[in-house]
């Protein structure tokens, strides 16, 4: 009946209503058309209603029939039962859809920061993204870090701005802290429109129109021009922001400045070359467009993926480095998950050429050659098989044994090699060079020695994979009896192949296996999946903090070995030293003495031995003198090196690790704790006792500002002191504050704290 009168209350400035049917008329039609493929993700913070959108996106585009909600558990993109348990998203999934005669592949990512791989996973071959914001909340923690993201691949995102019918919702605010905390130029494109102080429908900025959605499920909306002679004041207020928009757009496009000259007015313009100009200007990322709906309440998803398709690029807009595979197959790979009944599927991203079932590969990666299974298209946890995929789409393979995310395949060697000679030639140029190389493949390209030629970067370009995030949690764990021993092994292996963020190590000590990873959530979900996949009981023990050393003064030993084992006689004999270099690449921190006595040594080390060297050197930096955790920035130097005829390789490698480690010794060191970058939400009733109990666990309090009601504090504090913070935070707060954090960095430990440390670490 509500839903009645509103439409009547707008039928009144309407002769002739126009409603619009929400499913698209191609569904199952093939597309070969590579500029109408829309490669997608779903970014966003923790609830902001990813998952939420990407199932309305799913219901009104008619791939499925009814709308799952997260709090039943019934979404088709968080199908793994500990998402729909929790209702969090733990692992990104892949749907493709129809929309007006296009296709978009969509990847629906985690917003939990213990997750943070599947994002730099899934961002590594998308075209384009959507950030979803909470209308009430605008940029918060983790928003920031996909961001950050997303400029490492250059991808052009839109904002899309979610729960616009919360009362505290505001589109400007959110606007203003996209420019304040993101430093980038939003263009705000929607002016929610409320009745009865709730949301209705949307005015759209650029054509001037208002939407109104009206009966059933979101399927039905209603379009209505603005007039003078009917909206008067509305009608001066959307003008003069449509005239903004047009002043932004302007000064950052040259083809809309030359049409405006021409026109001689703002007011002549047609929408399409505004449309044009927005689009020109996402994908070269001068700005980004901000949409704005609520897609619980079923309003504004149908205008998010018209601006998908709008304003975000095609894989051929996108192509880059792809460029010289010409007609011949390259497809990354960017998830691996293991299936009971279809083995291992790796999810390939198919830039061009095609892809067929059973068809050999070779990865550039490994150089290596696989043979593909079968071939499917995902649709979440269902997979339909297919015969060929063609460029631009993501294909799903079984099958392959060694290709790992991030690896490069294409169709042989040669195809692989005549793709580099192309690629090193179009890097010559350095117009172009600027315009291919990331800032993810700079940071590769910067720890390097020498200056990098073209045919190193064309290497770094095609190899490039995910840089994976160092470990802040460790814990113990073991399987119930020795007869699981090898079936857990297993488990462990597939599961560090589907999620590289997780580590697992042996102590040497204590024959105990150590499972590493980005938090205490995710090693929960990876104890709760050996479980339930794997039907074996596992325990994990305490959490332990993942602490660092680095050496505080500089030594230099020698080191000599000269023993019979067996009938050969083994010798060797190393001078090495060690000091602290902040920062240190990981392949600088062997370094070869360069005066003369000592170059004229070492210009005659055989490279096996010299590979030996390297080993004994990572096996060294394992262990600190203090506590044996992992040394960092360290560099190590080596100034002699002497062999005997038949000494092996591992000979060699222990003589300097033992060398090593007596150096470690005498230049000393000290812990370094993760240090944890803190939002707490909380009202600001509760606020004195949260924040005296931050005071407690050690936190740098940075910035308090308020957010509505609510007060928002960010701070930095030691990871130890956050063990089990979010129970503890409910309690204080009555459940009504919430946090989110993240790795921030290493800091060096007073001696008080690192005795304390050592104390719980050891137990003396």
């Amino acid at each position: 009946m509500k839903s009645f009168c509103i439409v009547n209350y707008y039928r009144k400035f309407l002769k002739n209503v126009q409603i619009r049917n929400y499913c698209s008329v191609e569904r199952g039609k093939e597309k070969n058309d590579i500029n109408k493929i829309r490669n997608i993700g779903i970014l966003a913070h923790i609830d902001a209603g990813k998952t939420t959108t990407t199932e309305r996106m799913l219901f009104y585009s008619g791939t499925i029939r009814s709308m799952g909600e997260v709090h039943h558990g019934n979404t088709v993109t968080d199908y793994m039962e500990q998402e729909r348990q929790r209702g969090i998203t733990i692992t990104s999934a892949a749907v493709s859809f129809p929309w007006q005669g296009y296709q978009i592949n969509l990847i629906d990512t985690p917003g939990h920061i213990d997750f943070t791989m599947e994002v730099e996973q899934s961002l590594a071959v998308l075209d384009g993204a959507v950030v979803v914001l909470d209308g009430s909340a605008g940029v918060e923690a983790q928003t920031l870090t996909v961001w950050r993201q997303a400029n490492g691949y250059k991808v052009p995102r839109i904002l899309y701005l979610n729960k616009m019918d919360r009362s505290d919702s505001d589109a400007r605010a959110c606007a203003r802290s996209v420019e304040d905390k993101l430093r980038v130029t939003p263009l705000l494109l929607h002016e929610p429109i409320y009745h009865e102080g709730k949301l209705i429908g949307l005015t759209d900025l650029i054509t001037l129109e208002d939407i109104i959605w009206t009966k059933g499920r979101g399927q039905h909306y209603i379009k209505r021009k603005l007039s003078e002679k009917t909206d008067g004041k509305k009608m001066g207020v959307n003008l003069n922001e449509h005239r903004k928009i047009i002043d932004t757009l302007s000064s950052l496009d040259d083809k809309l400045a030359d049409r405006i000259i021409q026109q001689e007015s703002l007011d002549n313009l047609d929408y399409t070359d505004i449309i044009q100009a927005v689009r020109r200007c996402t994908v070269n990322m001068s700005l980004f467009p901000i949409l704005c709906g609520s897609s619980y309440k079923n309003i504004g998803v149908q205008t998010l993926i018209d601006g998908v398709i709008s304003y975000l690029p095609s894989p051929v807009e996108r192509s880059g480095v792809f460029r010289g595979f010409g007609s011949d197959l390259s497809a990354r790979a960017f998830k691996v998950q293991h299936d009971d009944q279809r083995g291992v599927l790796t999810f390939l991203r198919v830039y061009s050429g095609e892809i067929t079932k059973g068809q050999k590969i070779y990865n550039l990666v490994r150089d290596k050659s696989e043979q593909t299974g079968l071939l499917y298209v995902a649709l979440a946890d269902e997979y339909r098989p297919v015969e060929r995929v063609a460029g631009g789409n993501i294909a799903v393979v079984s099958a392959l044994k060694a290709t790992m995310s991030g690896d490069l395949i294409t169709t042989n060697q040669a195809a692989a090699n005549r793709a580099k000679e192309k690629l090193t030639s179009l890097l010559k140029d350095p117009s172009v060079c600027e315009g291919l190389v990331h800032p993810s493949a700079k940071h590769r390209l910067q720890t390097m020695d020498t200056d990098p030629t073209a045919e190193d970067i064309a290497d770094v370009l095609l190899g490039i994979g995910n840089t994976i995030p160092e470990p802040v949690f460790l814990c113990s764990i073991e399987p119930p009896s020795a007869t699981y021993q090898n079936a857990l092994e297993t488990a462990l292996e597939e599961l560090q192949r589907e999620d590289p963020s997780l580590r697992v190590t042996t102590d040497e000590d204590t024959g105990q296996m150590v499972l590493a990873g980005m938090g205490e959530l995710h090693l929960e979900i990876i104890k709760e999946r050996i479980i339930r996949e794997y039907k074996i009981d596992v325990e994990l023990g305490p959490p332990q903090i993942s602490y660092k050393e680095t050496l505080i003064g500089t030594a230099k030993q020698t080191m000599t070995i000269d023993r019979k084992i067996g009938s050969a006689k083994q010798m060797a004999k190393v001078v090495m030293s060690a000091k602290t270099v902040k920062g240190i690449a990981q392949d600088k921190v062997l370094r070869l003495d360069k005066t003369a006595d000592s170059a004229a040594n070492l210009a005659h080390v055989h490279p096996r031995y010299m590979q030996a060297i390297r080993r004994g050197v990572d096996a060294a930096l394992l262990h600190g003198p203090k506590l044996g955790c992992p040394l960092v920035d360290a560099q190590v130097t080596l100034h002699w090196f002497e062999v005997g005829r038949g000494t092996s390789d591992s000979v060699v490698a222990a003589t300097v690790t033992q060398c090593l480690r007596k150096v470690f010794e005498e230049a000393e060191s000290v812990l370094l704790e993760p240090v944890m970058f803190l939002e707490l939400v909380c009202p600001e009733s509760h606020s004195s006792r949260l924040l005296a109990d931050l005071a407690r666990r050690r936190a740098d309090i940075q910035h308090i500002h308020l957010r509505q009601k609510n007060k928002v504090v960010e701070c930095l504090a030691p990871l130890s002191e956050l063990l089990g913070y979010s129970s503890s935070l409910r309690s204080l707060s009555s459940g009504l504050a919430s946090f989110t954090m993240e790795f921030h960095s290493n800091r060096q430990m007073s001696p008080h704290d690192e005795e304390k440390a050592i104390r719980s670490v050891t137990g003396f």
